[in-house]
């Protein structure tokens, strides 16, 4: 091909941002939680999550409390961030967007328990949902599954406690088929905070022994931003 040129265009199906909460941040949300656990009026969300969560808990937070301010005006920046790189990429939106809390909740697991798969819902048809982990027991990603050793096979467990996104059919001869990944894996670390679509389908697998797998999500309301008439314009 010496002297022929061409373009390959790369049409991606999703894209999904990962960054680290900061340190005291992870402090402070950790602190909130462990009190609200012991709060005589917490509020469950057993009801509408459909996690698997026989051993923990899913609770509703409170996202208007001191302690989780921070939080808030990360993940809100990270999800403006999220459509100005969506829109930067080629995707043309109809008008400006103003990123605003729906829900935020945490989830609480122990050995055995698990996330079926699922997507997340928002009052706003453009939805944002994050997941950021604040514990991870230490049996947990062993075997990173971005690392070349990662492998399903002979029983390794290493996807055990793992978050897993899918976005389309996988077969295991896709890349003989030249058909690019329609799924990844992620494996929890403390304070990895992942933004994505809340279309986007995702489940989280078991793991076994002690400790607690304590994740803190929220989904993000995409609001319109109304422009002002012309004779409001001064």
């Amino acid at each position: 091909m010496d002297g022929h040129s061409f373009q390959m265009h790369t049409m991606p199906a999703v894209y999904v941002l990962e960054t680290q909460m900061p340190k005291d941040m992870i402090n402070s949300v950790n602190d909130y939680m462990d009190e609200y656990k012991h709060d005589k009026n917490k509020q469950s969300l057993a009801n509408t999550l459909v996690g698997q969560i026989d051993k923990g808990e899913q609770l509703l937070l409170d996202h208007n409390d001191k302690r989780m301010v921070e939080y808030n005006n990360f993940i809100c920046n990270l999800g403006a961030e999220y459509i100005n790189h969506f829109s930067a990429s080629g995707n043309s939106l109809k008008g400006n967007k103003q990123v605003q809390i729906d829900e935020t909740w945490s989830v609480h697991s122990y050995d055995g328990d698990y996330n079926p798969i699922h997507d997340h819902g928002t009052k706003t048809l453009m939805g944002i949902s994050t997941t950021a982990w604040t514990k991870v027991p230490p049996q947990i990603g062993s075997v990173n599954a971005q690392s070349p050793t990662y492998s399903l096979y002979n029983e390794s467990g290493h996807s055990d406690g793992c978050i897993s996104f899918q976005y389309g059919q996988v077969s295991v001869i896709d890349s003989e088929r030249l058909k690019p990944a329609q799924s990844f894996v992620m494996t929890p670390e403390v304070g990895k905070l992942l933004v994505f679509p809340s279309w986007l389908q995702h489940m989280v697998y078991p793991f076994k022994g002690e400790g607690e797998r304590r994740t803190i999500a929220s989904n993000l309301n995409c609001w319109d931003v109304q422009q002002p008439s012309p004779k409001e314009v001064q």
